[in-house]
């Protein structure tokens, strides 16, 4: 629902994941509760949220949510002379998160480079 593949969530989670081993998490009735914080960390969901997760609740609240501004759109004239923008929320977090990794890496990279630089200045 969030539009986050497999792929994306198994890297997240670390070396020992991959996609396949994601599905198969997918399918299961019952997950470890270690393996359930970790993805409610990944995906920024409560865990209690995926635990009580009912698909035919959600999916009613987004149609729901999409009738309603359907109908809200429809009454409001001054909405239909605004333009449209396709913006994907989850497109846009993955993306902070990458800008966030290249950030984490050139810090990396400075510190490392401080600490050699300090490591010359101080007599051994």
């Amino acid at each position: 629902m969030l539009g986050i593949k497999q792929d994306f969530l198994a890297f997240e989670l670390g070396e020992e994941w991959n996609q396949q081993k994601i599905s198969l998490l997918e399918q299961k009735e019952k997950i470890d509760s270690h393996i359930l914080e970790q993805v409610s960390a990944v995906l920024k969901i409560p865990a209690d949220a995926i635990r009580n997760f009912d698909e035919e609740k959600a999916v009613n609240i987004i149609a729901n949510t999409f009738q309603d501004f359907h109908d809200f759109h429809d009454q409001s004239s001054v909405m239909s002379n605004l333009p449209t923008f396709n913006i994907n929320p989850v497109e846009k977090w993955i993306e902070a998160l990458e800008e966030n990794r290249r950030l984490n890496a050139e810090l990396l990279k400075a510190k490392d480079e401080t600490i050699r630089v300090l490591e010359k200045l101080i007599p051994h």
